[in-house]
């Protein structure tokens, strides 16, 4: 017998956009206010500064999403702040980039620490990843901005 705590098909909606919740997305603006909550009103608590940084959305309010970045800290930005382009964030120390997404595949590219890679699509354990003009497949442990076991082309 199955037995699931949160089955996939009861996954939680936007109350504005009926998407997944929570979902990932990166940063449209070179420069974005973090506010306290979802209006002009609520102070700023801080303001990103990295275009196409991945964000996770995880609530909705009007024309506002409640977003974290990779370390939990977030706040509330306004959509038009945002992108669906989907990026993650390199954390490995080095992140090999190979020619097919599967183990002992050629290497292609390695990318450092802190590198903004865009994700062009995501297998069961592989995602294909594009930065500097190279494009390449890496096992999803070593960057931020894909759920485990998130799949999409």
């Amino acid at each position: 017998m199955l037995v699931s705590a949160h089955p996939i098909w009861a996954a939680d909606k936007g109350s504005v956009t009926n998407l997944p919740l929570p979902r990932f997305v990166s940063m449209k603006a070179s420069e974005g206010n973090v506010r306290r909550g979802p209006s002009l009103s609520h102070r700023i608590d801080w303001v990103y500064k990295r275009r196409n940084m991945p964000l996770q959305i995880t609530a909705e309010h009007g024309h506002w999403r409640r977003v974290q970045d990779r370390d939990g800290a977030g706040g509330w930005v306004h959509y038009a702040l945002l992108s669906g382009v989907r990026t993650a964030l390199v954390e490995a120390e080095l992140l090999a980039l190979q020619a097919r997404p599967e183990t002992g595949a050629p290497v292609v590219a390695q990318l450092s620490m802190g590198v903004v890679a865009e994700l062009r699509q995501c297998r069961v354990d592989w995602c294909e990843l594009s930065a500097g003009g190279y494009s390449g497949w890496a096992p999803k442990e070593g960057y931020w901005g894909v759920l485990p076991s998130e799949t999409f082309e």
